[in-house]
């Protein structure tokens, strides 16, 4: 597989990422379009093996969405920019700070967010915990989940 094609994958896997945070686009299905287009390209074991393991975690993760509870943002109160933007925090953090940054990042990022639009830090730790509560677990799975694949196909490109 050419690096233009390599910087292709990533790009439909960091667009598969950001659709996570972007409601009515399929993040994971599209994260998963990546790893099956570089496997079909590549055809290696190892390209197979992390297809596998990858189609195996995102309907994990799947079934887990369903036995959470339902999220309702509009109740939370933080507009869907500051929600974007700390998705956003979350994927930067990632890279910062292999695997935890990705938390960190997210909840950091609305924290602030939330302290620039509130100016007080009772009431942006406030709405922050709302928020964590009203999105929190399904969505930061999720985005777990496509950050593991993405992760875990970025360490296959360099070790192949």
């Amino acid at each position: 597989m050419s690096v233009w094609q390599l910087v292709a994958v990533g790009l439909v896997m960091l667009l598969g990422l950001l659709g996570v945070l972007v409601p009515g686009i399929p993040g994971p299905l599209i994260v998963w379009a990546g790893v099956l287009w570089w496997t079909l390209s590549e055809k290696s074991s190892l390209a197979w093996g992390l297809l596998i393991g990858a189609t195996a975690v995102l309907l994990l993760n799947q079934a887990v969405k369903w036995l959470l509870p339902a999220r309702n943002l509009r109740a939370a109160g933080a507009p869907y920019r500051t929600l974007f933007l700390a998705g956003v925090a979350g994927i930067v953090g990632f890279f910062v700070i292999p695997v935890i940054g990705g938390l960190l990042g997210a909840v950091g990022g609305l924290y602030l967010l939330e302290r620039l639009r509130l100016g007080s830090h009772g009431d942006a730790w406030a709405s922050t915990r709302t928020v964590m509560r009203a999105i929190g677990l399904s969505v930061l799975i999720e985005l777990f989940v496509c950050l593991l694949v993405f992760g875990a196909w970025a360490g296959a490109v360099f070790a192949g």
